[in-house]
């Protein structure tokens, strides 16, 4: 077995997701040495807290415990290291891991800096993901309205046929809408990704098993966390950075004031990807996160699949087709001519002195306005008097 796999393995249990520590470490010395290091088979050798300080602040972590506080902190979870019986594990299920030198890695990971994960557990096709410029997330509220799920619904299926591989957590909610409506759209090779807080193994929410079981199938199910792992609340707000990181664009379509959804729009930020909210009632608390991204400054408003295809495609690319409304009689009139339009009775006729007094204009003004709606068919003559006329 590969030393480098078998450590990396190793090291996704022993340390948790975005262990500043641990990572800084493994950049340092490598994985395997790393492993030794973290479970004191070897001793550090001289300066490596220096160059691990030096590491960290360049990664803007100013200040960390030290190395020995971090591997007392690791030490509990030695004893329970088996790498190659979670690699037997994801063997069984038709599962892989993967690391930063295997050809299945996303190069997009690597925008996370020293916040790249040591490695993933992966469930599903083994083919490469797409680039980031061809994965869209979609997140939002667990508990989505009916318009949040219509909304996320018509977004991640158009999308899919557009190509576009969706991005999402496989919660309940607008996680759920989103794979399904890519399962259902998608014409990618994999049409949409499930990134996990807990193990891949056991499908979490139980009740989206068939949901993930179909993403797995068809798609991709990863998670940075070993098999048997539970989906802690750190671990859901650690995934969110790599379901950022996967995307080009990060769509907000529902969530409330504090939503996870808005942790995950924030790793997107941070990484400089482009991030949508889609607008809601502004008497909907499930849209009140939505509305604070916008506000903010922090999102783009984006109401549909070719808005959102617009943020993800490199500028000027994939730009929108124009939104145009029935043209009305009145566009293009001047202010003076919409006044004196308003001011033509419907039924009966008026005299010029009359339009003038009630529209407010010169006599000249009101003739040379009328002359000019004539021409449009908005204003006729009749008995030396005029009327509204229908163009």
């Amino acid at each position: 077995m590969d030393p480098e796999r078998l450590a990396r393995a190793a090291l996704s249990r022993l340390m948790e997701p975005q262990d500043a520590a641990g990572l800084a470490l493994v950049q340092i010395c490598g994985a395997t040495e790393a492993l030794r290091i973290a479970t004191g088979q070897t001793a550090p050798g001289p300066g490596l807290e220096h160059r691990i300080t030096s590491v960290l602040a360049d990664s803007g972590t100013s200040s960390w415990a030290g190395l020995a506080a971090a591997l007392k902190r690791w030490q509990p979870r030695i004893p329970d290291l088996a790498p190659e019986r979670d690699l037997a594990t994801m063997a069984r299920i038709g599962g892989r891991l993967i690391i930063p030198s295997d050809e299945l890695w996303p190069a997009q990971l690597a925008d996370l800096g020293i916040q790249e994960p040591i490695c993933l557990w992966w469930r599903g096709q083994p083919q490469p993901l797409p680039p980031a410029d061809k994965c869209v997330a979609l997140v939002g509220s667990r508990d989505s309205t009916s318009y949040g799920a219509a909304v996320t619904g018509d977004l991640a299926y158009s999308l899919g046929q557009r190509g576009y591989t969706i991005v999402s957590g496989g919660a309940y909610g607008i996680d759920a809408h989103a794979h399904r409506a890519a399962l259902a759209g998608g014409t990618s090779a994999i049409p949409t990704i499930a990134v996990m807080a807990g193990g891949v193994d056991r499908f979490y929410p139980s009740g989206n098993d068939d949901l993930l079981r179909a993403v797995a199938n068809q798609g991709a199910v990863l998670a940075e966390v070993p098999p048997g792992s539970a989906p802690t609340r750190y671990r859901f707000l650690q995934r969110n950075r790599l379901i950022a990181a996967l995307s080009s664009v990060t769509v907000v379509v529902e969530a409330r004031w504090r939503s996870g959804a808005l942790n995950t729009a924030h790793h997107a930020e941070t990484l400089g990807r482009a991030v949508g909210a889609v607008p809601g009632s502004v008497h909907s608390a499930n849209s009140a996160g939505c509305h604070r991204l916008l506000r903010d400054g922090g999102a783009v408003c984006v109401t549909d699949a070719a808005e959102v295809a617009e943020l993800a495609s490199p500028s000027g690319m994939s730009l929108p087709d124009q939104k145009t409304g029935d043209a009305a009689v009145q566009d293009g009139l001047t202010l003076e001519d919409l006044i004196l339009l308003d001011a033509l009775p419907l039924r009966s006729t008026t005299s010029v002195e009359k339009l003038s007094a009630v529209a407010g204009l010169g006599l000249e003004s009101v003739r040379a306005g009328l002359g000019r709606l004539g021409l449009l068919g908005l204003a006729v003559s009749e008995r030396g008097g005029w009327k509204r006329g229908k163009p």
